[in-house]
């Protein structure tokens, strides 16, 4: 009975960890692990439907670890982490720093870690620890940014949205709406494989659909007050452009930033990008964004946990699979649901919380 109060209370202390303390990279399982390791120690965990089983740490190494599009990633692995009984290390850099994340990768591997899952941004960097991991029995998953098939990765399975589709589908959208003219294609780190896809998809359809249509690519830089002051001077020194479009959260809402400050919707200037900050998604309802693209970040935590929980309950025999997580188009005839409901699954919440809703569901 004490251990079932702790595993309560240490959940409830769980949920209540500060989004501040989760973006900073701690671990909200690992805090709740903490709570608990007084009385838990070593004992295993129960799960139903599943039979007792061994609580199995999962590490999920990261290239951007205070990032906040990661943060709802960071509750849906705590929430299936919580469901199956399990717990979670988050790691990585803070800055894409490749040899960072290796290197967390390693101590994980060393540290005899149960599954590891690691955004492969880079085409070969991982491939020496992704077969280490594997030799020592260690599965290893990736999420949010796959390596191509010609790299030689041999992780077990992608969770995460199509990159290059959902570029390629942005950049027939800014065809649509810019028609012709100059347009900035922003783009926070060039060549890593979480984002190069969608730029590189982006840039394949204006060139196939968008005669009338002139490209840029700009980089913008890893973090938030960065990519701002880049797309801030590229308008500067750029006044006619017709489109600012960017492929990263982060440059996203630094387009949106700066399209309100000049006021360019008013004059005729397009811009959207991807991903749901809370940020972003103010700027399209005030109508200085044309949209976001949506890839659910929360599945992309959940799924991969749900899936590193298989492999390990079935001994191998279930588990990798494939998933995309999908692409949705926000504007601002879709986007006030997503203001008026605060949820961990879109990050801008850390209650629990089922969300009700009702009437017929658009195809």
């Amino acid at each position: 009975m004490t251990d079932q109060i702790d595993e309560q209370a240490a959940a409830r202390a769980a949920r209540h960890l500060p989004r501040r303390a989760v973006m900073n990279g701690v671990s909200i399982a690992g805090a709740a692990a903490l709570i608990a390791a007084g009385t838990r120690g070593a004992q295993a965990a129960t799960a139903a439907p599943f039979p007792a089983h061994p609580r199995w740490k999962f590490v999920f190494v990261n290239h951007v670890t205070t990032n906040p599009f990661f943060v709802p990633t960071q509750y849906g692995i705590h929430d299936a982490c919580a469901l199956l009984g399990c717990e979670y290390q988050w790691t990585g850099s803070q800055t894409s720093n490749v040899s960072h994340m290796v290197n967390a990768m390693n101590v994980a591997i060393a540290s005899k870690a149960d599954a590891i899952a690691v955004p492969i941004v880079d085409p070969t960097a991982f491939n020496a620890p992704t077969n280490k991991a594997l030799a020592a029995g260690i599965p290893v998953f990736a999420y949010n940014a796959d390596a191509p098939a010609t790299s030689g990765n041999k992780r077990l399975a992608y969770i995460g949205q199509d990159l290059f589709k959902s570029g390629y589908q942005m950049g027939e959208k800014i065809v649509k709406l810019v028609g012709s003219g100059d347009v900035a294609l922003f783009i926070a780190t060039p060549g890593q494989l979480n984002i190069q896809p969608r730029i590189d998809g982006a840039a394949a359809a204006i060139k196939k659909l968008g005669k009338g249509i002139t490209y840029q690519e700009i980089t913008t830089g890893p973090t938030v007050n960065e990519e701002l002051t880049k797309i801030k001077a590229y308008y500067l020194g750029h006044q006619s452009v017709k489109g600012m479009f960017a492929v990263d959260a982060g440059s996203t809402q630094g387009v949106g930033e700066v399209m309100q400050q000049f006021g360019l919707a008013k004059k005729g200037v397009h811009g959207g990008g991807f991903d749901l900050l809370p940020k972003t998604l103010d700027l399209i309802n005030e109508g200085h964004l044309d949209f976001t693209i949506d890839q659910q970040p929360y599945l992309q935590g959940f799924y991969t946990v749900m899936e590193m929980f298989m492999y390990k309950a079935s001994g191998g025999l279930v588990g990798p699979a494939d998933v995309n997580t999908g692409l949705k188009f926000i504007d601002k005839s879709s986007v006030k649901p997503y203001l008026d409901t605060k949820t961990r699954y879109e990050g801008n919440s850390s209650k629990p919380a089922i969300v009700p809703r009702s009437g017929a569901i658009a195809g």
